[in-house]
């Protein structure tokens, strides 16, 4: 049976990490929201088995069903997968690290989001601009140097070598990795291109993450939607500069 994945149709968002993992493992899945309202997708389908389910509700998209299994939040939902897909390593070391990673990318996510909304999530852009310009200075000049720092001492570290940040084999820790360095392109262009320069390995990954072959079809193909001011990662040019 397909998985069934449940986000917003119209956005990458936190649903993206899933999908490009799912696109890396060649894994049969249905989008649900994305498919039409006759053949049981659309939001109005996505948000009744977000509501109706009976013991085990997940707070908010992303959800995966899996059978009668039914699992929320990102980090879980990978958790989940990474075994059965083939997207991480055999052993208990390997699975924990690689969670460990993701919940990092997790956190450098939720930081870039919140430097278009800190104050808010219910309040627009426009109502909380002057908290945004302090805090997206302090993502560029601190917090994007930090985390990419880190994740690039992860691939020098990594014993089978800079390839990949967990063994010798994609995992979704590098999927989720390319994902977050192109969200920041995006988003903070002059900012990531600077941090980039100081953490080789980091830009050389992402550039391999992103011509293998499954993800670059599906980077090719309608599935994959554009970046936008609707999204975690917003590009909006004032909080971009120096």
């Amino acid at each position: 049976m397909a998985y069934e994945l449940h986000y917003w149709p119209m956005i990458q968002g936190r649903g993206e990490f899933v999908r490009l993992a799912l696109e890396q493992a060649g894994a049969a899945y249905i989008d649900v929201a994305r498919r039409p309202h006759e053949e049981g997708g659309g939001i109005a389908a996505m948000m009744d088995r977000l509501e109706d389910e009976p013991i085990r509700p997940p707070f908010a998209p992303p959800f995966l069903k899996d059978g009668d299994l039914v699992i929320g939040q990102t980090a879980a939902i990978l958790l989940y997968l990474g075994p059965r897909i083939g997207l991480v390593g055999a052993t208990d070391a390997d699975r924990i690290w690689t969670h460990q990673i993701q919940l990092t990318v997790a956190d450098m996510v939720a930081e870039a989001h919140d430097t278009h909304h800190p104050v808010g999530v219910g309040l627009y852009y426009e109502d909380q601009k002057p908290e945004a310009l302090r805090r997206a200075r302090d993502f560029r000049e601190n917090r994007i140097p930090k985390f990419l720092a880190w994740f690039e001492r992860v691939l020098a570290r990594n014993p089978a070598g800079p390839d990949h940040l967990v063994g010798a084999a994609v995992s979704y820790a590098d999927t989720s990795l390319f994902q977050l360095v192109e969200g920041l392109r995006y988003a903070f262009p002059t900012a990531t291109a600077r941090a980039l320069e100081a953490t080789p390995r980091l830009a050389a990954h992402g550039e391999r993450i992103g011509c293998l072959p499954r993800i670059a079809a599906y980077r090719a193909s309608d599935r994959r939607r554009p970046f936008s001011e609707e999204g975690i990662f917003r590009r909006y040019p004032e909080l971009d500069a120096d």
